[in-house]
C-alpha cells in the first residue's frame, strides 16, 4: 500500500465505530502479561468494527472473485490441480488428529495419544516405498522444492562419505527452476544437458559430460514436456557407472502411477508431491509436503526423526542416525497432508492408483489430438499427463500465449501454464488429469477453438480479454510491488 494512512482507509473503510460481531464474556481470571514492557504497544491496534454479518459478507463475496478447483476446470499443467475428494477433508479434521499437540509424549499412562499419528507416518512412508520401489522415504519435506534440497542433500552426504568430492550436478534444460536452485543450495555446480529431437535428454552430451567430478543428475519423470524418455534407465545405469547418484523429481507422477516405480528404473531417491498426487488441494502458496523416498545405500543420511516400529506394534521416533543429514523441519512435516495422502491410497487401493495413470494420460493426449490443427506441438509424440503446444503461429497477428490465456477465463476456465518449458516458444501447457471428465475437456477444447477462430478476424477482442472479471489485464510487476487489496471490495 502507499502509506499507512490510504491502507487504513481501504481496509477498515467498512467498519464503524461500536459495531461488534460476537460479544465475548467477561473476564473470570486474573489478567497478566509476560510481554516486555518495551514490546508492547503503546497505543491499541486499529481493527475494523463490524457486525458477524458484514465480516461473513464480505469474505464470502471475496471467494467468488477467485477461480478454484471446485468452481471450474483447472488444467495448470505440471502442477496436477484436480479434484480432492472431500471425505479425506473430514478424516484431517478428526479432532483426535487435527487437534494433537506435536509436544505430546510419544506414551503416555493412561492413553498413548500420539500412537495413532505415528502410525499414520510410519504406515504412509511403507505404502510409498511399495508404491514407488524405494526402502525409505522421509515425511519430513514441506514442499517439493524442499523434497529437492533434502534428496540432494543427501547425496552430498553420500559423496562425503566416502571422501568423494564431486562437483557436477546434471540437469536436463527443460527441468524445473527448482532442481538447479536445489543443487546449487547444495554446494554443486550445475551443468545442463539439451533435450533432443524428439524431446529426451541428448544422451550422446550426457555421456560426454560424465566423468570422476559427476556428483549425480537430476530428472523429471516423466519430464516437464509431458514426455516419458524411454533412456531413462540407461541414462541412470551410465551415471552410475561414472560414480554418480540419480535423483528423481516426481512433481509429475500422476502420469505413472501404479504403472511404473521410479526405484527400479535406478533412482537413487525422489521426491514426491503428497500436495499435488495424493488429494490435497494444491496451490495458493501451500500447504505442500514434499516427502522423499530413498534406496538403501542413501538410507543412512535420512533426516531425523523417524518413525520405528517395537516388537510390540507401538511406534516411537528414532533420532539415533549418526550419518543423518539432520533436521530439514519443525517436528514431523505436514501431517495433515500426510493423513490425506494415507486415506487416498487406502480409499483407492492399487487398482485406484493405476487407473490414476492411465485416465490421466488418455485424458492429456485426447485434448492434445483436438487441438493439435491449431497449434504447433515441438514434440508430436505421444505425451503423459500432459501435452504441452506452442502458439507461436499467431505471434504474426500479435497474438501471445498470454492472450490465449486471458480469453480462456472468460469462457469460464482456469487457463493452462504459459511460457514453460523456457524451451519451447509461447508454450502452454494444459494438464487435464484424471478426474475430468470428456464432457468438460470437450467444452475447453471447444472454447480454445473458438479463441484461435477469432483471432483472425477480431484479434483486438482477444487481446482485451479478461472482461468478465472484476481485475481486467494488469501491470503484473507493479501488482506484485505494490498490490491495491482493497478495490475489489
Amino acid at each position: 500500500m502507499k502509506n499507512t494512512t490510504e491502507m487504513d482507509r481501504l481496509i477498515f473503510e467498512k467498519g464503524r465505530a461500536g459495531r461488534h460481531g460476537i460479544p465475548l464474556p467477561a473476564m473470570d481470571v486474573p489478567s497478566t502479561c509476560s510481554i516486555p514492557g518495551k514490546l508492547r504497544r503503546k497505543n491499541p491496534a486499529k481493527l475494523p468494527e463490524v457486525s458477524e454479518s458484514e465480516i461473513v459478507r464480505h469474505y464470502v463475496n471475496l471467494s467468488r472473485k477467485n477461480v478454484a478447483v471446485d468452481t471450474c476446470f483447472y488444467p495448470l499443467g505440471s502442477c496436477t490441480m484436480k479434484y480432492n475428494p472431500k471425505l479425506h477433508e473430514r478424516i484431517a479434521s478428526l479432532p483426535g488428529f487435527a487437534d494433537l499437540h506435536p509436544l505430546l509424549p510419544q506414551l503416555r499412562q493412561g492413553g498413548a495419544l500420539t500412537q495413532g499419528a505415528l502410525a499414520v507416518l510410519y504406515e504412509t512412508e511403507m505404502l510409498l516405498c511399495e508404491i514407488l520401489g524405494f526402502a525409505n522415504f522421509t515425511m519430513q519435506p514441506l514442499a517439493g522444492s524442499h523434497g529437492e534440497l533434502t534428496g540432494i542433500m543427501m547425496i552430498a552426504a553420500y559423496h562425503k562419505s566416502r571422501s568423494d568430492k564431486r562437483q557436477v550436478m546434471l540437469i536436463p534444460d527443460a527441468a524445473h527452476g527448482t532442481n538447479p536452485a536445489s543443487a546449487a543450495m547444495a554446494g554443486f555446480t550445475i551443468l545442463e544437458l539439451p533435450t533432443d529431437e524428439h524431446g529426451n535428454v541428448d544422451i550422446d552430451h550426457l555421456k560426454a559430460n560424465l566423468n570422476d567430478n559427476t556428483a549425480g543428475i537430476m530428472l523429471t519423470c516423466p519430464s516437464t514436456l509431458g514426455l516419458f524418455d524411454p533412456k531413462v534407465k540407461e541414462i541412470c545405469d551410465l551415471v552410475h557407472q561414472a560414480g554418480g547418484l540419480c535423483y528423481c523429481d516426481g512433481a509429475n507422477l500422476n502420469a505413472i502411477l501404479g504403472r511404473l516405480r521410479p526405484g527400479d528404473l535406478g533412482f537413487d531417491t525422489m521426491h514426491v508431491n503428497l500436495h499435488k498426487t495424493f488429494s490435497t488441494p494444491h496451490g495458493g502458496g501451500g500447504p505442500g509436503s514434499g516427502v522423499v523416498g530413498v534406496n538403501e545405500k542413501l538410507s543412512p543420511f535420512l533426516p531425523i526423526s523417524r518413525v520405528g516400529k517395537r516388537q510390540d506394534g507401538s511406534y516411537f521416533l528414532d533420532y539415533v542416525h549418526d550419518e543423518s543429514i539432520g533436521y530439514i523441519a519443525p517436528f514431523y512435516g505436514s501431517f495433515g497432508i500426510i493423513l490425506r495422502a494415507y486415506a487416498f491410497i487406502l480409499s483407492l487401493g492399487r487398482n485406484g492408483l493405476v487407473r490414476i495413470g492411465e485416465n490421466a494420460v488418455i485424458n492429456a493426449n485426447y485434448v492434445r489430438t483436438r487441438l493439435k490443427p491449431y497449434f504447433d506441438i515441438p514434440y508430436d509424440r505421444v505425451c503423459m499427463h500432459e501435452c504441452v503446444l506452442s502458439a507461436k503461429r499467431y505471434s504474426t497477428s500479435n497474438i501471445h500465449a498470454l492472450d490465449i490465456s486471458k480469453a480462456i477465463l472468460d469462457r469460464g476456465f482456469h487457463p493452462p501454464t504459459m511460457y514453460f518449458p523456457l524451451i519451447v516458444p509461447e508454450a502452454l501447457m494444459i494438464e487435464p488429469t484424471e478426474t475430468e471428465s470428456k464432457e468438460t475437456l470437450d467444452a475447453f477444447v471447444d472454447a480454445i477453438i473458438d479463441i484461435v477462430k477469432k483471432i483472425e478476424d477480431s484479434p483486438d477482442e482477444i487481446r482485451q480479454c479478461p472482461q468478465n472479471y472484476p481485475v481486467g489485464r494488469l501491470d503484473e510487476t507493479l501488482a506484485a510491488r505494490s498490490p491495491d487489496l482493497a478495490s475489489l471490495q
